[in-house]
């Protein structure tokens, strides 16, 4: 009789899904397809960005990268963290900072699985992990250890679009560019006439007013 069979010794990194697919092959064929090609995809800027996710604009799509997203996150928790201050907490899709960068090391973890050398998964593993933990553990320090705390933050958010402070930053702004633009627009001066007596010499100037 045999007995359970063993755990892995390591997981696999989640495969991103269909939709995500074809927008990391309509990236790719934007700067390195051909011609005709780079022509059906149209302008480049308009394609969907998975490291971006506010340019993923299509709901299917959108809902595709919460979810892998969400698997990265429980893979980086079970694969690479040792020390429970590191781990990324299940609320991290109510923390911006943590969903804007998720995304960034969601792709660059991709990006290196899917090189023919170790370079870039080494670099992966130097830099981009340890620092986004790194800054991970600082933004969110003890405030959700357990449970989502509302944001330490939101009231110095909301002073900062109080109408007032907006005047203020606004009559800054004016103050600075009063210093590189002159009092009065600039009128091009009119091009002047004039006209020489023969005998004398003397000239006149016409008014072309």
């Amino acid at each position: 009789m045999s007995g359970p069979e063993p755990d892995e010794l390591v997981r696999a990194f989640p495969t991103p899904g269909p939709l995500l697919g074809t927008a990391y092959r309509d990236l790719y064929l934007a700067t390195e397809g051909s011609d005709n090609q780079k022509a059906a995809i149209g302008d480049p800027s308009l394609l969907p960005k998975p490291w971006d996710p506010p340019t993923c604009r299509n709901p299917q799509l959108r809902a595709e990268l919460w979810g892998w997203l969400d698997a990265v996150a429980i893979w980086i928790n079970h694969e690479y963290v040792w020390d429970p201050d590191s781990t990324i907490p299940p609320c991290w899709p109510q923390h911006p900072h943590i969903v804007h960068e998720l995304a960034v090391m969601a792709d660059q973890r991709r990006r290196a699985g899917i090189t023919l050398d170790s370079n870039a998964l080494e670099e992966w593993h130097r830099y981009t992990l340890p620092s986004f933990l790194e800054r991970l553990r600082g933004r969110l320090k003890a405030h959700c250890e357990t449970d989502h705390q509302p944001w330490p933050a939101r009231g110095r958010y909301a002073r900062y679009g109080d109408r007032r402070q907006n005047r203020n930053r606004q009559d800054s702004y004016h103050g600075d560019l009063g210093h590189l633009l002159p009092a009065d627009p600039l009128v091009p001066e009119r091009p002047k006439l004039s006209v020489i007596d023969a005998r004398t010499g003397a000239t006149a100037e016409l008014d072309m007013g």
